[in-house]
């Protein structure tokens, strides 16, 4: 439940008006259920409890910015949970961000996923080494694994984007700026939604983004090539921030300045004015609102600061960003997280910065890199009932095998999740809330009336009861007055709570060590990992691919002939070599990834005193410092640690106390 909840505008004196939005006609955008909408707006933003997890601190971080840091009592901030939640605590706290970023989900209908990579074996790191061969050594060996959904209807997306624009609008200040990225799936609608939200006079400009014309992209589509995103950028008052950028000329331009006066200065006449070359390469060309020359990572696959995050953004895209709509010391904020290149960004610029996102590999990724960066921020989670496993997609893909009993049912719409079948009562439909969508999170009398009078009954006949799963219900004695009330349905409904269910989503995984003291502190050796979770999915992807490989007849003998010839059946050298299955080391040690050992404290607020990282590639990150050395199976610490946290590939941590 939440503890309270925030009104989106300022409190109001009773019978006071709220001028907020006066000036424009409501619902300009009409779409289902967008009344429900304005309910839940006037019902405020849902606040939950905060738990602080972790504080990074970095002694060697500028002095200055410190200080500065220290006089305006606010420290960076990532948070783990929705950006609805995010925004209902810093409005409550009366913090306002200068700038806000975001790159929502496009609703492309696509599934986003991250492909996770099995560490080298660190009990042959001295023989690759030793072999002087480097990755050639061993293959990368990696899975992929859903990491979200951009699955969604065009009604329930916008609901959900008008709430969070809502929200985001709440924590503004008057002279700061938001950017929302987009593309062509659902910008158009969105431009709309924001007119609504923030006023059609103060929207700015329509940026595009010419992500591909760099490459030489080229496509076989009897189409024009798709090469850009947009982003809309709008204020909030004629006081924004904003200092104009400039990039370089261009080379065919800078050749026009041919002529030399008596000075020995190249110029040209542009238009009846005197232009010189050395004045123009110093001011350089203003940016306009068509950006062609910062690269995605579709066209630099190989950049250093790649992340291997599925939507992962370039720095020099957000650096024009926060350099043109913020100065030093102004608060940059991102509530869908991703990579955490906004945060990064913004640090590197001498910004503070505030990142939220639902999930954890999302968090883990910014929180590495900002370690690495050397940054310093706390790390909150919002107990709000859908952070409960590495994010809510996975969440809900757990959630029937944790309900047991329950079961597909061909005769049952998509309202239900499925059905048990009960010996008394027969058939028995599931609600559950679909934990990616905000709206129905909170169980209310809406919810209630809407299965009381669509959803029960398209039922068929002979249903005696149906479970509707809540994850917060807004009063539980008055949903169960009004079902009392107006059910006339004879079905009866039962409530359950599903955070009960979910408590049992998270299990340590397993891991056997020694610690010995040594002449410069302590060392810990791993024996062993076991990550029954991680041995389960690395199993049926190699069981998936196995089967795919063999239904379109891989392994026949024409095919493994052409394999030896380097050719396909048609001659044409494309023939796909045969899947080979993912093994994991006997000791299990290339599941982990990350190792990190608390010495202040065996409870509490998580510090980490020394951490050691294992990138895609075998080589050790020690403290957020890239090495070329390979792990050796071993953590080394100076003082003697109380815990240890271990984070597997997968992003799943475990924490382990050391006797």
């Amino acid at each position: 439940m939440p503890i309270k909840y925030i009104p989106y505008y300022p409190n109001t004196v009773q019978g006071q008006a709220i001028l907020d939005n006066i000036s424009r006609t409501r619902r300009v955008l009409r779409y289902r259920d967008n009344g429900r909408v304005y309910e839940r707006i006037q019902r405020g933003m849902p606040y939950y409890e905060l738990e602080l997890l972790e504080q990074v601190r970095n002694d060697k971080t500028d002095e200055l910015f410190k200080e500065e840091e220290n006089t305006s009592g606010f420290t960076n901030m990532l948070i783990r949970g929705e950006c609805i939640s995010a925004c209902a605590y810093l409005k409550d706290n009366g913090i306002k961000v200068d700038l806000v970023y975001i790159d929502p989900p496009f609703a492309s209908g696509a599934d986003y996923a991250k492909k996770v990579y099995l560490r080298k074996n660190p009990k042959i790191a001295e023989a690759i080494a030793k072999a002087e061969e480097g990755l050639d050594f061993e293959e990368l060996r990696a899975f992929e694994e859903k990491m979200y959904g951009d699955i969604w209807n065009k009604q329930d997306y916008l609901n959900w984007m008008h709430e969070n624009l809502t929200a985001i609008k709440s924590v503004i200040s008057e002279t700061g700026s938001i950017y929302v990225h987009l593309d062509w799936h659902i910008g158009h609608y969105v431009k709309v939604l924001m007119d609504e939200v923030f006023g059609e006079d103060n929207f700015q400009r329509e940026i595009i983004w010419d992500n591909a014309s760099l490459s030489g992209f080229k496509t076989k589509a009897l189409n024009w090539i798709k090469a850009h995103d947009t982003i809309l950028y709008y204020i909030l008052s004629d006081e924004r921030v904003f200092n104009k950028q400039s990039q370089p000329h261009r080379k065919e331009y800078l050749e026009r300045f041919e002529k030399t006066d008596e000075n020995g200065r190249k110029f040209f006449d542009g238009r009846g004015e005197i232009l010189y070359l050395d004045e123009v390469i110093k001011k350089g060309k203003t940016i306009g609102d068509v950006w062609y020359d910062i690269m995605s990572f579709q066209q630099i696959p190989t950049s250093e600061e790649n992340v291997d995050y599925a939507t992962q953004k370039p720095e020099a895209l957000l650096e024009r960003i926060i350099k043109a709509s913020s100065d030093e010391g102004m608060i940059v904020a991102d509530f869908f997280g991703g990579s955490g290149v906004a945060a990064k960004v913004a640090h590197d610029l001498k910004r503070k910065f505030i990142l939220s996102d639902v999930g954890i590999n999302s968090i883990q990724t910014t929180r590495d890199r900002l370690i690495s960066a050397g940054a310093e921020f706390d790390i909150y989670d919002i107990q709000d009932g859908v952070s409960l496993f590495r994010n809510p997609v996975q969440t809900m893909d757990k959630m029937k095998s944790l309900i047991i009993g329950l079961k597909n049912e061909d005769s049952l719409n998509s309202f239900w999740e499925g059905a048990l079948t009960d010996s008394k009562l027969g058939l028995v439909p599931v609600y559950i809330p679909n934990l990616l969508d905000h709206s129905t999170k909170v169980l209310d009398i809406p919810m209630i009336n809407r299965i009381i009078n669509e959803a029960i009954p398209d039922l068929t006949d002979g249903v005696k009861q149906v479970i509707v799963y809540y994850v917060d219900i807004e009063n539980r004695e008055e949903v169960e007055k009004f079902i009392d009330d107006y059910n006339l349905t004879g079905v009866k409904i039962e409530l359950r709570d599903l955070k009960v269910i979910l408590d049992d989503v998270v299990i340590n995984d397993e891991v056997e060590y020694k610690i010995q003291q040594t002449k410069t502190g302590y060392e810990i050796e791993f024996i062993s990992f076991v990550s029954d979770r991680l041995i389960q999915k690395i199993d049926a992807y190699n069981q998936k691919k196995t089967l795919n490989f063999s239904k379109n007849g891989l392994f026949n003998q024409n095919e493994l002939e052409n394999e030896h010839n380097g050719d396909d059946e048609n001659g044409n050298g494309k023939n796909k070599k045969p899947f080979v299955p993912i093994e994991i080391s006997d000791r299990g040690l290339d599941l982990i990834e990350l190792i990190s050992l608390d010495c202040s404290d065996s409870d509490g607020i998580w510090k980490s005193d020394t951490e050691l990282k294992i990138d895609k590639n075998g080589f050790v990150i020690l403290n957020g410092k890239k090495t070329k050395e390979f792990w050796n199976g071993k953590i080394a610490s100076e003082i003697k640690p109380l815990r240890m946290k271990i984070r597997n590939i997968a992003g799943d941590e475990s924490i382990i106390l050391i006797n």
